[in-house]
């Protein structure tokens, strides 16, 4: 684990560093991993159950796994890096972005802080863009390399079905503060949402995923179905 980020394992800083540097970076090592650090610090923030550095390292896990279907993979994986940095869970936030991150201030807070360590234009841009694109939480048209961010951060909806209500009571628990029924509409919404997609996964090597992660689905979606007619007998 890394000093300060007590859910951060070894391996995430040093991964942070190999993908900057691969991207053209030019910053000493210090300047590389005190911003590295920092992130890892945003990650572990408080009001984060879900959206936590054990996320962060799974997204990345799961790029690893699709890297062969990227043009640029650290940059992706700097994506990946970002995508979560700005978050809150507080009610008007909640709903006003989606599940909490705010994919427009993170993306910002990418560029400024890659230009700080000498990336280059261009590819500052390009991680901005990436990280923009989870607002819709859908891939551009024929942009493999956003189609593996987005498949990699919803890679979570297709684990086994005892790590998806583990994943579920996290969120829950990230937004404890929303009432109880206000909440399971809008997961209804969400879930309805998804399941009215044609595909849940856009990269070829994530279409494997795709029947867990409906199953998955459909029986939240029974779930939450089940809690809003007790509350309507209640």
């Amino acid at each position: 684990m890394l000093p300060g980020n007590t859910d951060a394992p070894q391996w995430l800083l040093s991964s942070w560093v190999r993908s900057c540097r691969a991207v053209g970076a030019t910053a000493t090592e210090a300047g590389l991993q005190e911003v590295g650090r920092a992130l890892l610090d945003r990650w572990s923030g408080p009001g984060r159950v879900y959206h936590t550095v054990r996320h962060l390292a799974d997204v990345l896990s799961k790029v690893d796994e699709l890297a062969e279907e990227t043009h640029e993979p650290d940059v992706v994986r700097l994506a990946a890096w970002y995508h979560g940095a700005v978050f809150s869970a507080a009610s008007k936030d909640a709903y006003a972005s989606h599940g909490g991150e705010d994919e427009v201030a993170s993306a910002a807070l990418a560029r400024e802080e890659l230009r700080g360590l000498g990336v280059s234009e261009r590819d500052t841009d390009r991680v901005s863009e990436l990280v923009s694109a989870l607002v819709r939480h859908k891939s551009l048209p024929n942009d493999f390399d956003c189609a593996v961010l987005c498949d990699a951060d919803m890679g979570v909806l297709a684990t086994e079905p005892q790590r998806y209500k583990a994943y579920l009571a996290d969120i829950r628990k990230e937004y404890e503060h929303i009432p109880v029924r206000d909440y399971l509409e809008a997961r209804k919404r969400i879930v309805t949402k998804l399941l009215g997609r044609e595909n849940l996964y856009a990269s070829p090597l994530a279409a494997c995923w795709e029947e867990a992660a409906r199953q998955n689905l459909i029986a939240e979606s029974a779930r939450v179905d089940k809690e809003l007619r007790k509350l309507d007998a209640s």
